[in-house]
C-alpha cells in the first residue's frame, strides 16, 4: 500500500485534471477518495493512501514529477501481411507496473511494430509517468523513430508521426533497440495474443 507524502489539495487537484471523479472521504479523518482502474487514494492531512490491485494507477500521477518507466514494445504478423498483434510492458524501479497483448487485425510486421510502439506509450501517458526509456527488437521503428532512417511508406510515416507526438508528451524521453532476448515480454504478449486467436 504505497503513501505518498504530499499536499492533499494539490494531489487533488492533479488528479481532477486528469478527469479522475473525486468523492468525499467516508470517515472524519478521510479528505477525500478517488478511484482509478483497479487503484483507491484516501487523502489524510499530509499525506495520499493507494490501495487496491493496480495502485500505479494513480501513485505515477500523484508523486511529483510522475515518475519513469522503462517501456518495452513489439509487434508481430504471421504472413507480413497477416493476422498481426502487439505486446507491451511498462517497468519500474517497483516492477512491472502494466503489460498487454492484443491483436490488431491484418498488418505488416513493421504495422504491428509501429502499432505496439503506440499503444506503449498511450499506456505510459495514462499511467501519468513523465519520463520514458523506450525499448524495441524492431531497428527500422527505432530509427525511423529517431530520424536516422526515412519513412518511405505513407502508412508508416503516418504512424512515425502519431508516435513523435506521443513522446512529445513526456518531460524527458529517449528510445533504443535492444536485442530480442531483452524484449522477450513484449515479444511473449504479442505472440500469445495471436496464439489466442486459433
Amino acid at each position: 500500500m504505497p503513501t505518498i507524502d504530499c499536499d492533499p489539495t494539490a494531489a487533488r487537484e492533479r488528479l481532477a485534471g486528469e478527469g479522475i471523479r473525486i468523492d468525499e472521504g467516508n470517515t472524519p479523518h478521510e479528505r477525500w477518495r478517488a478511484e482509478r482502474e483497479g487503484a483507491v487514494a484516501v487523502a489524510y492531512d499530509d499525506k495520499v493512501v493507494v490501495q487496491g490491485s493496480d495502485p500505479t494507477r494513480l501513485t505515477a500521477l500523484l508523486r511529483d514529477g510522475g515518475g519513469r518507466a522503462h517501456v518495452y514494445f513489439d509487434g508481430a504478423s504471421r504472413g507480413n501481411p497477416g493476422p498481426a498483434a502487439v505486446g507491451w510492458c511498462l517497468v519500474t524501479s517497483d516492477g512491472v507496473v502494466a503489460e498487454g497483448g492484443e491483436r490488431i487485425g491484418r498488418a505488416t510486421n513493421n504495422q504491428a511494430e509501429y502499432a505496439a510502439l503506440i499503444r506503449a506509450l498511450e499506456a505510459a501517458d495514462e499511467y501519468g509517468f513523465d519520463a520514458v526509456d523506450v525499448r524495441g527488437d524492431s531497428q527500422l521503428t527505432v530509427k525511423q523513430v529517431r530520424g536516422e532512417w526515412n519513412a518511405n511508406d505513407p502508412e508508416l510515416r503516418e504512424r512515425r508521426v502519431r508516435a513523435r507526438e506521443l513522446l512529445e508528451r513526456f518531460d524527458r524521453w529517449s528510445i533504443a533497440h535492444v536485442p530480442r532476448e531483452i524484449n522477450e515480454r513484449a515479444d511473449d504478449l504479442a505472440n500469445e495474443a495471436l496464439d489466442d486467436a486459433n
